[in-house]
């Protein structure tokens, strides 16, 4: 997808449990369950509560997969050596399939391999799901109305062909400027090119569910929202009907993004006890 500036600011999107409901769905039908079966996990049901809770009901909560991978492994207490895919997943800027293949081709680890497995299988779990995903209730009516005042981007750690087969089956994808998926890089990677196009920090705004997108927004200097797992709906409609202003009027100041911070990481902590 090319990109046309229109605004002088851009709201940037998370996909999975932000926009689409498809977070819990993903993780407990394909993520947790094909790492039991390809990993070959004898305690399912110990290593499933562990890959919830660090992927849907923690700090953690919409980590890279290849993260939460390797993070499950370990505080399942996997046997086996996994310290080529951790040394990727530590040092790789790009954390997607088409890296982990060359790094395999170039290794040649059976733990590389046994991840690359995994993702491909969830990959086409992730198909097969296709039409049981769906975005939040008020997304597309708030996406109407933040595109007379702003542009889009969706910002994800999703596969691209996954985004924009979902993005555009639920009609979302026409208020979209540009997708930055799995394979562009990281998420404040793909905010700092926005830079690139003219935008200052304090017009770049991260919507998103997880301390990964709040993460990305302070290394790359721009803003965050918080879309509150549970309270999407609310979430949505604060987005549009306070911080859109704050974000186009300039009045999106340190004081106001402190204390959506607070009310997120206040959120993620009620919702790990």
């Amino acid at each position: 997808m090319g990109f046309e500036k229109n605004h002088n600011v851009i709201v940037c999107i998370d996909s999975d449990g932000c926009a689409m409901d498809t977070m819990n769905l993903k993780h407990q039908r394909c993520f947790g369950p094909y790492a039991v079966e390809v990993f070959g996990l004898r305690d399912r049901e110990r290593f499933i509560a562990i890959w919830d809770r660090l992927n849907l009901y923690s700090q953690t909560r919409g980590i890279n997969r290849f993260k939460g991978l390797v993070l499950g492994l370990k505080a399942y207490g996997y046997e086996l050596d996994i310290q080529h895919l951790t040394d990727w997943v530590n040092s790789s800027r790009e954390l997607s399939n088409r890296s982990l293949m060359a790094e395999f081709e170039r290794v040649g680890s059976a733990d590389l391999r046994l991840a690359l497995d995994w993702s491909e299988k969830v990959n086409e779990g992730i198909k097969a799901l296709r039409h049981q995903d769906a975005p939040f209730g008020n997304v597309k009516r708030s996406l109407e109305m933040i595109t007379q005042f702003a542009d889009v981007a969706v910002v994800s750690s999703a596969n691209n062909d996954a985004i924009i087969d979902e993005w555009s089956r639920h009609h979302l994808l026409p208020y979209v400027n540009v997708v930055f998926g799995q394979e562009q890089g990281s998420k404040a990677f793909a905010l700092n090119q926005l830079k690139q196009y003219g935008y200052q920090p304090e017009q770049i705004l991260m919507v998103g569910d997880s301390p990964g997108d709040l993460g990305a927004a302070q290394e790359a200097r721009t803003l965050f929202f918080p879309i509150l797992c549970h309270q999407e709906s609310e979430s949505w409609d604060r987005l549009v009907l306070e911080a859109l202003g704050k974000l186009v009027f300039q009045k999106f100041d340190d004081t106001y993004q402190q204390q959506l911070i607070a009310t997120f990481q206040q959120h993620l902590t009620a919702s790990e006890e």
